[in-house]
């Protein structure tokens, strides 16, 4: 990879109308970027960030065919002037569902596909060198679906270095890894940036990535670029910021609980534990109530010496689960934690009868998944899928509800939409079509599909994954709400702030076993187990390692208490 002299990107009064719309998503949006720039570009849902970043690329207005106005100049090309072809040379492109952009069998093949149509004779060369600055090696001849889901986003990314393009414009690098591949990603965006002079652009939710890797920060509010600036000063634009649904730091929502002295709020770690050194504080109490996770009666959840593996087409026998056991209690709420590929989503499957073990029994509610037929355990059980627009066929939210109903010969089928519709709060989008929502009201519209039925246990797939502030909150009063009218919610995320903040009980799964199975206090605090397990905990943990705290209080509320109940009794004491 070559330095990069040639990355300017220059937006000028840019207007964007899609087809059949009455408004630009884009009304007059202006910005520079300059060749090496580290930028995020943070706005809310409908804010009209992706749709400018897309306009980089030629994608709009090329293959989204609206109204146009301005200009947008890229490496030196009018992007209105400019093919797509020619503009992937000079800039690369990885999407937010980046398993979509993914095209051929092996990851060799993927990777050549760019420089091969593009006539380059050094194509091997290119792929070699692009895996190997990756850290891919020796994974040329895997097919791409057999790869977890980190190792098919560095794919993502190595097929768009593969012509290396000036510029790489990268959609939520985080979403849906864990954290540490989720680090391991912007380390290479990194590298790209710091080493090879790329410039790098990322859409991103997670401000702790922003404080730590981006130079500067754009928001993007209505259409318009409100202000681009340094990341320092943009994260402490606290009422900006959430104004478009973009939740600072926790140590910075920390400090501005603290601080009052008008001085810039700390957006590392390491500034963090600086302006909070002279602080004499304790160590966190219970959250999530104080009694201890339950253990007693029988539960509704028993998996016992579970096993689970499927067959590879080149890497033999993959085993997920190994003599896997875990009982789970009435009234629990349970997170499941792990890497990618460490067996959440397959226990998840298992549960719901769509996976069965290849040894050692599951029993939901009292009933063996074996012996009935997943949709006889859906009446229990609700599963609601990491992309929940799956759950949706008919042409309303209504309808959908009414579909699930209607098929399971339910005869209060307009009584129990009714009642699920009020329940969650979906009068507003009831008429609307499920597949047209934000992920947001898509999640909620979906649980209303399998809590009409009455269920006892809810499971959720990464519930929080690629939202937005104004979309995790949606959802977490979701989950609130589901937890108010069934008996047990599980969920499995690597969103350990939901963890930490929402459960009763933390189980850790590395390597097909459970490694860590407590109270979000004790599993938070064993820093060995999160290693093993590839998790990185939340930034209120690692501030209070830093001070030397031996049990971190886990929420930037109980943590701000602490600091200021500390800091009152430090000047009481002194009076």
């Amino acid at each position: 990879m070559t330095a990069i002299h040639n990355s300017h990107i220059a937006v000028d009064e840019l207007q964007f109308q899609y087809p059949g719309t009455d408004e630009y998503v884009l009304d007059g949006a202006n910005l520079t970027i300059e060749p090496g720039e580290f930028v995020a570009v943070v706005g809310g849902n409908g804010s009209g960030k992706t749709t400018l970043c897309k306009s980089f690329n030629g994608i709009i207005p090329h293959f989204y065919e609206g109204d146009m106005q301005g200009g947008v100049s890229v490496a030196g090309h009018d992007v209105a002037e400019s093919s797509v072809a020619e503009l992937s040379q000079h800039v690369g492109y990885v999407f937010q569902e980046f398993d979509n952009q993914l095209v051929s069998p092996t990851v060799f093949e993927e990777v050549a596909f760019a420089p091969m149509n593009y006539g380059h004779e050094d194509y091997r060369e290119r792929v070699h060198r692009t895996l190997d600055l990756l850290d891919l090696d020796g994974l040329e001849d895997r097919f791409v679906w057999e790869l977890s889901g980190g190792q098919k986003h560095l794919v993502a990314l190595a097929a768009a270095l593969s012509l290396d393009p000036d510029i790489l414009v990268v959609d939520e690098p985080a979403a849906q890894l864990d954290p540490i591949n989720a680090r391991e990603t912007y380390e290479q965006l990194a590298t790209l940036n710091q080493t090879h002079g790329k410039t790098i652009i990322t859409i991103e939710h997670q401000t702790e990535f922003i404080a730590e890797y981006c130079d500067s920060v754009v928001l993007v509010e209505d259409g318009v670029v409100s202000w681009k600036r340094p990341v320092k000063d943009a994260l402490n634009q606290i009422t900006d910021l959430r104004a478009q649904s973009v939740h600072p730091p926790q140590v910075t929502r920390i400090a501005e609980r603290v601080l009052d002295n008008g001085e810039q709020l700390p957006v590392t770690i390491s500034d963090a534990a600086t302006r909070f050194a002279e602080y004499a504080i304790t160590d966190g109490g219970r959250l999530n109530g104080d009694s201890e996770p339950a253990s007693e009666g029988t539960p509704v959840i028993s998996v016992e010496d579970v096993s689970h593996s499927y067959d590879t087409l080149r890497s033999g026998t993959k085993h997920v689960l190994d003599d896997l056991s875990l009982e789970v209690y009435p009234d629990e709420r349970v997170v499941l934690v792990g890497s990618n590929g460490a067996g959440k989503s397959t226990l998840m499957q298992l549960l719901t009868g769509l996976e069965t073990p290849d040894s050692g029994t599951v029993t939901v509610d009292g009933t063996d998944t074996e012996r009935v037929l997943p949709e006889e355990l859906a009446d229990e059980v609700v599963y609601v899928k990491q992309n929940p627009e799956e759950m949706f066929i008919d042409d309303s939210v209504r309808a959908d509800v009414a579909h699930y109903l209607k098929d399971r010969d339910y005869t209060d089928v307009e009584q129990r939409v009714d009642g699920v519709i009020d329940f969650l709060d979906l009068e507003a989008l009831e008429d609307r079509d499920g597949r047209l929502l934000s992920v947001g009201q898509q999640r909620r519209a979906s649980l209303a599909i399998g809590l009409a039925t009455n269920p006892s246990i809810v499971l959720l797939d990464e519930p929080t994954g690629s939202l937005d502030l104004a979309s995790r909150e949606e959802v977490g009063r979701t989950i609130d709400r589901a937890g108010e009218r069934v008996e047990t919610v599980v969920i499995a995320t690597h969103d350990l702030e939901l963890a930490a903040s929402w459960a009763t009980r933390v189980v850790v799964l590395d390597s097909g076993g459970i490694i860590a199975d407590g109270h979000p206090n004790e599993v938070f605090a064993n820093l060995d187990v999160l290693d093993r397990a590839n998790l990185r905990p939340p930034q209120t943990v690692r501030l209070g390692t830093e001070l030397g705290l031996k049990q971190a209080p886990l929420t930037v509320e109980a943590f701000a208490d602490s600091l200021n109940d500390d800091a009152s009794a430090t000047t009481e004491g002194g009076e």
